[in-house]
Formats: C-alpha cells, sequence, structure tokens
C-alpha cells in the first residue's frame, strides 16, 4: 500500500495516539531500521534533473559559498569588518569545501560514513588538496597569487562536486531500477 508521508504521518498518529512530531519521529525510526522505505514519488529521471532537484542541494549551497569567497575578495571593500568575512570565507574554502566535495565523490551514499567522520575526513583531505594546488601552481606561469589560487580552489572544488552529484545520480537511478 502507497501513502504520503504526510498521511502515514497522520494515521500513525490518530492510530497510536500520539503527536504528529512523535510519529513522524516514529516513521522517521523504522525507515532508518529499514522496516518502511520512503520513496519520492516523482523523482528525476535524467541528470540534468537530478542537479536542478533538492537532491543535490548541497552541491548549491557549495556553490553559494564560493560564490560568498568570490564576493568577499572582489566585491566588498576590505576593511574592517568586512575582512572577518574574507578571512571566514577564506578558511571554509580552503579548509573545508574541497575535502568535502572529494569525499561527497568518494562516499556517495550517506550511510557509508558517519557525520562526524564526513566531517573530519573533508577537513583532512582539504588540508592536502589544498596545498597540493599551490604544490601545481607553483609550476604554471600563473604563480601562486590570490587569482590563481582562488580559481584554482575554485575550479577543483566544483569539478569534484559535479563528480559527486553524478555518483549520487547513478546511485539514485540504480535504485529507481531496481523499485521498477
Amino acid at each position: 500500500m502507497q501513502l504520503t508521508v504526510g498521511g502515514l504521518v497522520h494515521r500513525v498518529a490518530e492510530e497510536e495516539g500520539l503527536t504528529v512530531e512523535e510519529a513522524a519521529a516514529r516513521i522517521w525510526e523504522r525507515a532508518e531500521a529499514g522496516e518502511l522505505r520512503l520513496v519520492d514519488p516523482s523523482p528525476p529521471g535524467s541528470f540534468q534533473g537530478y542537479l536542478l532537484s533538492l537532491y543535490s542541494a548541497w552541491f548549491w549551497l557549495v556553490l553559494a559559498a564560493l560564490a560568498a569567497m568570490f564576493a568577499s575578495i572582489y566585491i566588498l571593500p576590505q576593511v574592517p569588518p568586512f575582512t572577518w568575512v574574507r578571512v571566514l570565507t577564506g578558511f571554509l574554502t580552503s579548509l573545508y569545501l574541497p575535502g568535502y566535495a572529494f569525499i561527497e565523490a568518494l562516499y556517495p551514499q550517506r550511510a557509508e560514513l558517519e557525520e562526524l567522520e564526513r566531517f573530519a575526513l573533508s577537513v583532512g583531505l582539504s588540508l592536502a588538496l589544498t596545498p597540493l594546488t599551490g604544490f601545481v601552481l607553483n609550476y604554471t606561469p600563473w604563480g601562486i597569487r590570490l587569482d590563481p589560487v582562488t580559481a584554482a580552489i575554485s575550479f577543483l572544488t566544483v569539478a569534484l562536486g559535479l563528480v559527486a552529484v553524478y555518483r549520487r545520480f547513478q546511485y539514485h537511478a540504480l535504485s529507481l531500477k531496481t523499485l521498477g
């Protein structure tokens, strides 16, 4: 039998005498335990649809963080307190985002890693990828300056993010085939 999640929540709440929040929590626990399978009624069927759906919202947040970094460098005035925005976005884009995108590409399914493991590996891989990017830039005509470094780290992060979105789409498409 197929129900919407909202209908299922209200049904469980009425049958078991729970609040809507308690019923939703119980349904989520059952889904996490594998007793219940929640399925999207209209899943995206193409990579472009997947990329533009909520399934890849994390990728759009990464792009927004990169845009904030570019804005803090090239648009905001370089006087306090705006320099703190530049420092925070710089830390985020150099010490977290490249590793996060790489981890998402390596482990596209959420169940493969705990959130703390995902965070720690993201920071650790960023600490490896960012100096490696600088090392490669050192041997190019552009050298290690602000513009080439921001461009290279941004390009690396976006490229790894697109690989991760594609890998997640492949798992998504595979799960659709097993359902149908």
